[in-house]
């Protein structure tokens, strides 16, 4: 692990053995719906917003700790549910969540994982553990998966919203994805597209899990998340694998936040996360935390639970360095929009 020293070390290796394979973990990997505009955005995004750093400033301590769903955590990055995981490497969603405990990141568990909602929970016993629904057309099935992962120790379910029908991935079409033997997904994939606002209603009702949605990206959306009593929502795209002609999820944040300022409503970011600068713009932007997809499945494919555990552990360590370079000591405290700008770099076609 030691000459990784940056995700895009983890991207470009995962890439070349991925491409290797002839089961389509790569186009899995990617999952790129039509031309593949809101992956390529979400990750171009962040470019376009600066940091404004403060001088003189004492920044001999830096406290990455927060609070999220009133719980302490000790940094404010996330595992993103991403599913089938075990097509990447063996130890899959067990590793990774294993990895997730040991850098104090919490971990949601996909609906459509390798590994069972008791297997995550008893490989990862000190890892903070959300469950992400796919809510089926069997509501039996959303029945048992909330009472599992309640049981199991879960302490929120999170609702993805952005996945009632799949996109229009080519990869899939052109190189279909095959699983390892002896490994297959939990739950069949027969996701309910008539699901409305009154499942969220009906997730309250079965669970005295915290509730989140996942794929929130306009304003309005966010008060009547609001509106419906949820604790949390993650402003995504789905990683640019779902509608392609879609906001990066960085640029649509400060909309929901706003949206959300007068509620106890928390909301978290997913999407195009790679450097520890871009943990710092979205929580700059008003994001709770950030989750990681993709990143974290880099370090899974080239390392296993040691490869994803080395990933956190990066992205961590450039949040501190991006926290100290800025003048930034406590998320807690004095982190805000005063320290980011929006920026048009001149490009050389402007000449």
């Amino acid at each position: 692990m030691e000459k990784f020293l940056c995700v895009q070390d983890f991207y470009e290796a995962a890439k070349s053995k991925l491409t290797k394979d002839s089961n389509g973990s790569w186009e899995y990997f990617e999952g790129i719906p039509d031309e593949g505009w809101a992956l390529d955005q979400n990750r171009k995004a962040f470019k376009r917003y600066v940091i404004r750093p403060r001088i003189l400033r004492d920044v001999s301590a830096i406290n990455l700790t927060t609070t999220i769903l009133g719980i302490p955590a000790s940094i404010p990055i996330g595992v993103a549910p991403t599913s089938k995981q075990a097509l990447f490497h063996p130890d899959g969603e067990c590793g990774v969540a294993r990895a997730a405990g040991r850098s104090g990141a919490i971990y949601v568990l996909s609906t459509l994982a390798t590994a069972s909602i008791e297997e995550v929970a008893a490989a990862a016993p000190k890892t903070r553990l959300w469950f992400q629904l796919y809510y089926q057309k069997d509501i039996e099935v959303n029945k048992d998966l909330l009472i599992r992962a309640e049981k199991s120790g879960y302490e929120a379910v999170v609702l993805t919203v952005d996945c009632q029908i799949p996109a229009n991935r080519l990869g899939f079409k052109r190189k279909p994805w095959k699983l390892p033997e002896m490994q297959e997904q939990q739950v069949p994939e027969d996701m309910d597209p008539s699901m409305d606002w009154n499942v969220v209603k009906w997730i309250r009702e079965q669970t005295k899990m915290k509730l989140i949605l996942k794929g929130i990206l306009t304003g309005e959306d966010a008060k009547l998340a609001v509106e419906h009593g949820v604790d949390a929502i993650i402003v995504s795209n789905h990683g640019g694998r779902q509608l392609d002609s879609v906001m990066p999820a960085i640029d649509v944040l400060p909309e929901v936040v706003a949206s959300t300022k007068s509620s106890n409503v928390e909301v978290y970011l997913d999407g195009g996360i790679t450097l520890g600068s871009d943990v710092f713009k979205a929580l700059a932007l008003g994001a709770k935390m950030v989750f990681i997809g993709r990143t974290a499945l880099a370090g899974l494919t080239v390392g296993g639970e040691q490869g994803a555990a080395k990933v956190l552990e990066i992205l961590t360590n450039e949040l501190d360095k991006t926290m100290a370079l800025a003048g930034v000591t406590d998320l807690g405290s004095n982190i805000s929009s005063k320290f980011i700008q929006n920026y048009k770099p001149f490009l050389s076609s402007d000449y």
